[in-house]
């Protein structure tokens, strides 16, 4: 299975070096898409990133990963693709924010914050702009961390997060497969445990290829 990677804010291929080695390991060819949200427009990454897509189409089957801002650059672009494109098999989804980010809005206004995460840290920040994302079309396997603090000294108080983002900002009722994993949010795409979840969906996959609107088949 041939997987395309995107990265998160601020991150770079590189953070998913470990879930690729992993991959590799098992014979799966996995691909990455680099941008920088301090030089391009979210609407100018999702076209880059909507070509990617069509040349990776249009050599055979294959799924999508995406880590926070990287799920939501996803779900855009998937959305605007030509009608005829092959779809991904898979959409796994790390951390991906599916409304507003309470940490963006409370930096949004700050210069060094627009400096360095541009049209992005703006529009993760929007509600507007966040509801115009539509959910997934294919099917979605939602990977949500949880070993974020929570309490007094948390900003997302008693509830349950990875640090950057709470479990209500990444709420995906139209997902088909919803997992916690104790990981923060930033190193999920360096995650042992996460690289086994994509490992063991993707053989499932391979074992029944029912096509692109099938579900994940239940664990034996």
């Amino acid at each position: 299975m041939r997987i395309l990677y995107v990265h998160g804010m601020g991150r770079s291929p590189i953070s998913g070096f470990p879930i690729r080695i992993r991959l590799q390991q098992h014979g799966h060819v996995f691909d990455s898409f680099h941008y920088s949200v301090a030089l391009e427009s979210f609407d100018a990454i999702s076209q880059r990133l909507g070509k990617k897509l069509q040349d990776i189409a249009a050599e055979g089957e294959y799924a999508v990963l995406g880590h926070s801002l990287g799920g939501v650059l996803l779900r855009a672009t998937l959305a605007s693709l030509p009608e005829g494109t092959r779809m991904p098999q898979r959409l796994f989804l790390l951390g991906s924010p599916t409304s507003p980010s309470r940490l963006a809005r409370k930096l949004r206004n700050f210069f060094i914050y627009r400096l360095f995460t541009g049209d992005c840290g703006q529009l993760l920040a929007s509600d507007a702009r966040m509801q115009a994302v539509p959910a997934a079309s294919v099917p979605t396997t939602a990977i949500i961390g949880n070993k974020g603090i929570k309490g007094r000294f948390s900003p997302f108080g008693d509830e349950g997060n990875d640090c950057i983002v709470a479990f209500s900002e990444v709420q995906v009722d139209w997902a088909d497969e919803v997992l916690h994993v104790p990981v923060v949010h930033a190193w999920q795409p360096s995650s042992w445990q996460v690289a086994d979840l994509l490992l063991e969906r993707i053989r499932l996959m391979e074992l029944h290829p029912a096509g692109p609107d099938a579900q994940l088949p239940a664990k034996p």
